[in-house]
C-alpha cells in the first residue's frame, strides 16, 4: 500500500490509528491520577474543616479549586504512562516492525506523539500560566473563609474549639456530636472576666437563626468573678448558656503577594520593575521553571519510545523504573534549581534551563540510538543488565524447605 493510499485528508491513517490507541490511555491515566490525588487531599480536609460550619460546602469548593494543580503535577506522568502503554503494545504485536518493514521511519512513527506532546505543552502553559495562579489565590481565599468561619454547633469526643478566646472540649460526644459528657468551658463573661464551666454532660442546639448555640449543662460547677471582684464557685445541677457562632472574615490581602499566585505575564512584568513585591531572581526562577515544565511534555515520547522497545513482554518493570526516576530528578532538579535562584546561589537562566538541557538531550540522544536497531539501545542494553543482576540475586536466595508429612 502506498503512502497516497494511506492519507485520508491531513492526517494519514497509520496517524489516526496510533493517536485512538493514545487516547484512552492518556484520559484514563490522567483521570485515574487527578482523582486519586484529590480524594486523598478530600480526606485530609474534611479532618482538619471537621469543627468549621459548613464544612462539605468549603470542601467541595477547596477541591474544585485543587484540580488545576493536580491537573498540572498528573499531566507528564499520565503523558508517559499512557505512551509507554502504547508503544510497548505496538511492539508485543510486532506492529512497530511491520510499520518498519513498509518504509515507515522510526521519526515518522512518533510523529502523531510528538504533535500530542506540542499540543498538551500548550495546554500546560494555559494551566500552569493562567489557571494555577487564580486557582491558588481562590483555594487560600476559600481555607481563610473556612477556618474563620466558627464552630458548627457540632463536637467530636476529644476534640478542642478554639473560637474567639472560648475553648470548649468534652471527652466523648455521640454520632451526632450535640450530646456531649464530661465537657469543659473556658471563656470570658460579659465583663470581660474569664470563667471555667465543667459539667457531667451537656445537650447542644443551634437556634433557628443561626448565630448561637444553646447549650444546657446537667450536673457541674462554674467558677467566675462576681461583681466585687471575688471569685465564686457554683455547683449547679442544671446550667442554660448560649455561645455566639463567629462570621467567616474575608481575605485580608490582594492575589499577588506569593509569586505562585501570578500568571506567566504579570510575572514577566514584575519582573521588569524597579521594585517589585516579590523578589526579581523569585520572579524569574517561578517564570522560568513554568516554561521548562511545559517545554519538556514534547520530549517524553522520545524517552517513551527507547524504554518502550526495551521493555519486552512480562519484562516492563526496569523500564517504568527508568522512566519513574527520570521524571523524578528532572522535577526534582527543576526545583532545586529554583531554589538556588530564588536565594541568589546560582544565576536563574543556567538553575533552571541547565537541567532542562540535560534531560532534553538525554531524550533526543536515546531517541536517535534508537532509529537503526530500535529494541537495542543504551537503555535495552542496562535493562538487560537490571534483569541480570535481579535473576542471579532471586536465584542465590535459599529456597524454602518443603514441610514433610507427619
Amino acid at each position: 500500500m502506498s503512502a497516497k493510499e494511506l492519507t485520508v485528508g491531513p492526517v494519514s491513517l497509520i496517524d489516526r490509528y496510533l493517536l485512538r490507541l493514545l487516547f484512552w490511555p492518556l484520559v484514563g491515566c490522567l483521570g485515574v491520577t487527578v482523582v486519586a490525588l484529590l480524594l486523598e487531599r478530600v480526606l485530609r480536609l474534611l479532618d482538619s474543616l471537621s469543627q468549621s460550619s459548613a464544612r462539605f460546602g468549603y470542601v467541595a469548593q477547596l477541591a474544585a479549586n485543587l484540580v488545576p494543580h493536580y491537573l498540572g503535577l498528573a499531566l507528564p506522568v499520565a503523558f508517559f504512562v499512557a505512551l509507554f502503554i502504547v508503544i510497548t503494545k505496538l511492539s508485543d504485536g510486532s506492529e512497530i516492525d511491520a510499520l518498519l518493514a513498509s518504509g515507515q521511519s522510526l521519526e515518522r512513527i512518533a510523529a502523531p506523539f510528538l504533535a500530542v506532546g506540542l499540543f498538551l505543552s500548550i495546554f500546560s502553559l494555559i494551566v500552569f500560566g493562567y489557571m494555577q495562579p487564580y486557582s491558588r489565590y481562590a483555594y487560600r481565599a476559600v481555607m481563610h473563609a473556612a477556618i474563620n468561619a466558627g464552630w458548627n454547633g457540632r463536637l467530636a469526643g476529644g476534640a478542642f474549639i478554639d473560637d474567639k478566646g472560648s475553648l470548649l472540649t468534652a471527652d466523648s460526644a455521640d454520632l451526632t456530636g450535640q450530646r456531649l459528657t464530661r465537657v469543659f468551658i473556658r471563656r470570658m463573661d460579659a465583663r470581660g472576666h474569664e470563667e471555667i464551666i465543667t459539667a457531667a454532660s451537656a445537650d447542644l442546639k443551634m437556634d433557628p437563626g443561626g448565630k448561637t448555640i444553646t447549650m444546657n449543662l446537667k450536673s457541674g460547677r462554674r467558677i467566675a468573678r462576681d461583681s466585687a471582684g471575688e471569685y465564686r464557685n457554683l455547683a449547679f445541677g442544671s446550667l442554660t448558656t448560649q455561645t455566639p457562632l463567629s462570621a467567616a472574615a474575608v481575605l485580608l490581602r490582594a492575589r499577588g503577594g506569593d509569586e505562585r499566585e501570578l500568571t506567566l505575564g504579570e510575572l514577566y512584568r514584575q519582573s521588569k520593575l524597579p521594585n517589585p513585591v516579590v523578589p526579581k531572581a523569585t520572579l524569574l526562577s517561578e517564570l522560568y521553571g513554568r516554561l521548562a515544565r511545559a517545554a519538556f511534555l514534547p520530549f517524553l515520547p522520545m524517552l517513551a519510545f527507547p524504554l518502550g522497545l526495551a521493555s519486552k513482554r512480562g519484562n516492563r518493570a526496569p523500564g517504568l523504573i527508568m522512566a519513574g526516576i527520570l521524571l523524578l530528578a528532572f522535577q526534582h532538579s527543576l526545583l532545586l534549581g529554583q531554589s538556588m535562584a530564588s536565594s541568589g546561589k546560582l544565576p536563574t537562566i543556567p538553575a533552571i534551563w541547565v537541567p532542562f538541557a540535560i534531560f532534553a538531550g538525554l531524550g533526543v540522544w536515546l531517541f536517535m540510538g534508537s532509529r537503526t536497531r530500535p529494541g537495542d539501545t543504551p537503555v535495552s542494553r542496562t535493562v538487560r543488565r537490571i534483569n541480570k543482576v535481579v535473576t542471579h540475586v532471586i536465584h542465590a536466595l535459599p529456597l524454602p524447605k518443603k514441610r514433610q508429612a507427619a
